[in-house]
């Protein structure tokens, strides 16, 4: 779960944008040349099918053990890759980085254990609920009433009218991740403001893995030493962790907030498809309706959002971010 970094919830974004404000407008190498839009649905495709993959690997590992390798590899190479500073940081950088990693750890460990019950597409369906929440409350326009109406009545399409039609309690899983992933918004802003590039995600990775490893070890043993339980999880962790935060760290600096909330709004979509041409999770027509209006939904509230703060958005286009 893209996580990431969404954006159902704008005016976060646009915290994170500005805090990026001094970093180099383009991303390295051949990564910049996709421009911001083919890195947000680059890093939204990698992060579905990812997970789409992570539950492949489930009966060698269980949900923990999953989580456990994704964030423990993770947190290894993005620590090699950004080397980040440790000295010259206040008790409340490492306050806020070490929140922003149990943030991160319980929102893959619900997330998994969510989709470990019921198909993907619906599981991620369920999780942006919590970003978009967050988006409607934090704006006191009555049209987000009707946005959120939306979203309630995808809900209820997608539970068969009280989720007869899914299991409960994978369904409470993901709503658990949405609420976390709400959370992890705002905590990777003030993450960005207090790291510099991607340091502060790199120790918030290894925060989360030194917490979700015993439990992965716990659940599934010496199974978490298999070379090819080892190679899926470091795949996973590649696709789902370091190559989409990387895609969206670079493309918030040149993308505005609206467009890139816009494109995280698909996450749902995405994440059918690849539970089709992965896992063989085929939709039912009402459970395509019910994805469909909860994109629909996002989108709304996040161009709502956008349209309620045009003078924000006109300052910060000002400054050079916009894509």
């Amino acid at each position: 779960m893209t996580p990431p970094e969404t954006a159902t919830s704008s005016p976060t974004v646009t915290v994170t944008a500005t805090a990026d404000s001094t970093a180099p407008t383009a991303g390295p190498g051949r990564l910049g040349s996709l421009g911001p839009v083919g890195l947000v649905l680059a890093g939204g495709v990698s992060v579905q099918f990812g997970g789409a993959l992570a539950v492949t690997l489930m009966p060698r590992t269980g949900a923990l053990g999953v989580v456990a390798l994704r964030l423990l590899v993770a947190a290894v190479v993005l620590l090699l890759v950004c080397r980040p500073r440790l000295r010259g940081h206040s008790r409340t950088d490492w306050g806020t980085v070490v929140v922003f990693g149990i943030t991160m750890a319980a929102m893959n460990g619900l997330f998994y254990q969510a989709v470990a019950r019921i198909p993907l597409g619906p599981a991620v369906t369920l999780e942006v609920l919590g970003p978009l929440a967050l988006s409607v409350f934090a704006s006191r326009r009555a049209i987000n009433v009707v946005w959120a109406a939306l979203a309630l009545a995808g809900v209820f399409l997608l539970g068969g009218g009280g989720f007869s039609g899914l299991d409960p309690t994978g369904a409470a899983f993901a709503l658990g991740a949405g609420a976390m992933w709400a959370a992890y918004i705002v905590f990777s802003a003030r993450t960005g403001r207090r790291f510099p590039q991607a340091d502060g995600l790199a120790l918030a990775m290894v925060v989360g893995a030194v917490l979700f490893l015993p439990l992965g070890i716990a659940e599934s043993g010496t199974k978490l030493l298999d070379p090819v339980t080892l190679g899926l999880g470091a795949a996973v962790a590649l696709l789902s962790s370091v190559l989409p935060y990387t895609l969206e760290l670079l493309a918030l600096r040149r993308l505005p907030a609206s467009t890139f909330a816009v494109l995280m709004s698909l996450e749902p979509a995405i994440a059918a498809t690849a539970g089709f041409l992965i896992l063989d999770q085929a939709l039912k027509a009402s459970e395509a309706a019910a994805i469909a209006l909860v994109v629909a939904a996002s989108m709304g509230a996040v161009r709502t959002q956008v349209g309620g703060g045009r003078k924000k958005t006109a300052a910060l286009e000002g400054t050079g971010l916009e894509g």
